[in-house]
């Protein structure tokens, strides 16, 4: 009997699902290639570099594999989806293709034969892409070598692996539509925000998603655990105690193209993004896309940890004063003492909202496994901060990090021994 309706209930679903359908495809979201006065080789460069904006490489190569041949995993909470190939093959690739095609992928979130593609790829956020660059795109992609390799099915649990069910999900969370430019902005305002909204996929991280995989337009870029690689994607707006709004415009910038800046440094998973995409951008475009974030109203996700409550004041002069020893031993000759720092290879910790602010687990894994600022161009020899999670048992390692979140001006709530158990071993992303 359980069966029985566990089937009805799939079937319900489907027909729902393909309503939903029908009305997807009854709407007209059709935009026609324009000529270009571009010649092909620069039609080819501008899909380089926008590619190279997507961090395209990242999820359709594998490692040690053929670039943009597929098969990279990309782990979600609903199991993995990999990466398919993109070169110009024409059987297992992309090679049979047309522009109309690979518009259709990008701004529809529909394949060549119409079937639906999970939104592990953000078509979400591709959707604004403007037909040009995305012809641009496509060029680019046939440019490169053809290799011949299956793409890989993915490996979702039950019911996330029946495809037509995305016909709700798309219904609910997925509005097809170029960006459109506010004419109330200034040009660099727009050109940042269609970078940030669009080939940039910024909410692809730094938006809270839902138990489904969704995100409300009203809480995007608000900051939010990544999925699965369990790091906090900080608000990419103007809140002063989480976000970008203390930071001047070549602070954000500097961090966005370089991985360093004077008020901190980009590690974890968006050491990568800087690493393989931003720091190839023009440096009109990172300051166009700073000048956007900037202006962003001031939203925070509220669902993340924020520290432990309830500790009595006792407790806490306890902890501060291990932690201000601790401090002193293993972290006063880079941070310095009264935590200024020597900026940018070593950042300032008085003031930092990474440091201080509501959200802890990115500063827990910093110290229990170490920081690494990616390698760029303007940075190729960045210095790193050795990992403490052997050095320090849980209660040394909660009692520094409640120092420094409640020292020089800094207003942190403390950090429990249990908290630092919780993310001790985890791996490094």
């Amino acid at each position: 009997m359980k069966t029985k309706l566990i089937a009805i209930g799939v079937l319900l679903l489907l027909a729902l699902g393909m309503a939903f359908l029908q009305r997807h495809q009854d709407e007209d979201y059709t935009e026609v290639a324009l000529p270009t006065t571009q010649s092909p080789q620069e039609v080819v460069a501008r899909g380089q570099y926008l590619a190279q904006l997507g961090d395209c490489l990242v999820c359709h190569t594998a490692r040690g594999g053929a670039p943009f041949a597929g098969g990279e995993g990309v782990p979600t909470p609903f199991g993995k989806v990999f990466g398919p190939n993109i070169t110009p093959d024409a059987d297992t690739g992309i090679g049979s293709w047309s522009a109309d095609d690979f518009w259709q992928a990008l701004h529809l979130g529909k394949s060549k034969d119409g079937h639906f593609l999970y939104p592990a790829f953000p078509y979400t956020d591709y959707t604004r892409i403007n037909r040009a660059d995305a012809d641009a795109l496509f060029a680019y992609l046939k440019s490169v070598p053809p290799v011949r390799q299956a793409s890989r099915e993915p490996e979702l649990r039950f019911p996330y692996d029946q495809r037509p069910l995305l016909a709700i999900w798309r219904a609910l969370y997925f509005k097809p539509g170029v960006y459109r430019a506010d004419a109330q902005q200034s040009d660099e305002w727009n050109r940042g925000a269609y970078l940030v909204q669009g080939p940039g996929h910024c909410a692809a991280c730094h938006s809270p998603r839902n138990s489904f995989g969704g995100t409300e337009r009203d809480t995007e870029l608000a900051g939010a655990m990544i999925p699965v690689l369990d790091w906090y994607a900080p608000p990419l707006n103007s809140d002063l105690h989480a976000g970008v709004g203390g930071w001047e415009r070549e602070e954000l910038s500097a961090l966005l193209k370089i991985g360093v800046s004077n008020r901190g440094v980009a590690s974890g998973p968006m050491a990568e993004v800087v690493y393989n995409s931003l720091q190839h951008l023009s440096q009109a475009d990172v300051q166009a896309i700073s000048t956007y974030l900037k202006t962003l109203p001031a939203k925070v996700d509220g669902s993340v940890s924020r520290g432990a409550a309830g500790v009595s004041l006792r407790d806490k002069d306890r902890v501060m004063a291990l932690g201000g020893t601790l401090y002193e031993k293993h972290c006063a000759d880079c941070h310095k003492s009264a935590g200024t720092g020597a900026p940018p290879a070593y950042p300032p910790l008085a003031g930092n909202i990474a440091v201080g602010g509501p959200f802890t687990i990115n500063l827990i894994r910093t110290v229990l496994n170490g920081g690494f600022p990616p390698g760029t161009g303007g940075n190729p020899r960045p210095y790193g901060m050795p990992p403490f999670g052997e050095t320090l048992n849980g209660e040394q390692a909660a009692a520094v990090l409640t120092y420094v979140r409640n020292s020089w001006g800094n207003e942190g709530a403390p950090i429990s021994p249990a908290e630092v158990g919780r993310n001790r071993g985890a791996a490094v992303n």
